[in-house]
């Protein structure tokens, strides 16, 4: 038993963190019937061509190859296939792929690596969130737009801001690790502002 549940929390932990491998475009001219459109996705340049009312999330997991983005329900209710846009949480299953060419899309593939985890994610862990983990990526690029727009947030503000549907009833588990991550980045900056003032400190007193 004990080695089951090791392995089932090395298969939740290593399911938090995806590759950020996105296809190569084609430069061959779209198919009839469709447009190529340019999109901005992590930090990378590339384009897909597509019906323009084409729902973003299925751009990118058949097109793009970042599957991270999960499908829930295709009605904008539950929250799966949260990405950012332009900082924005935003439900891709019912965002056209027209609606945000030139804009700055971000997905679970671009939150943290297992290298270098996102506060977010180390949380997740630690409060151990996930539990069938469909839904958790979702959930981890709502709660990095509630952060990146209210570090401190009370309960109140998470749910108001985390309106996405977990199946397996994590919501307490949910508001303990969104607090811990919120916490653990306000220490961060505190150290790294107290190590930063500390030369300055000592060469005024020399």
């Amino acid at each position: 038993m004990r080695r089951l549940c090791d392995s089932l929390r090395d298969y939740l932990s290593r399911g938090l963190f995806r590759p950020a491998t996105i296809l190569p475009a084609k430069n061959n001219y779209p198919p009839a019937g469709r447009l190529r459109m340019q999109l901005r996705i992590n930090g990378q340049r590339t384009h897909a061509d597509a019906d323009p009312a084409t729902p973003l999330l299925w751009v990118l997991r058949d097109q793009l190859n970042l599957t991270g983005t999960k499908f829930g329900c295709g009605i904008a209710a539950c929250g799966a296939c949260t990405v950012h846009v332009d900082g924005q949480a935003v439900r891709s299953c019912v965002t056209p792929v027209s609606a945000v060419q030139g804009k700055d899309i971000r997905t679970i593939e671009s939150l943290g690596s297992a290298e270098q985890p996102h506060a977010l994610q180390q949380a997740w862990i630690a409060e151990q969130v996930p539990q069938c983990g469909y839904c958790q990526s979702g959930m981890l690029m709502a709660a990095a737009a509630l952060l990146a727009h209210t570090p401190h947030p009370t309960d109140a503000d998470i749910d108001a801001a985390m309106s996405n549907i977990c199946r397996c009833g994590t919501y307490q588990r949910v508001r303990a690790a969104i607090h811990r991550a919120a916490n653990s980045v306000s220490s961060g900056a505190t150290k790294s502002a107290s190590n930063s003032a500390a030369p300055k400190a000592s060469r005024s007193a020399a």
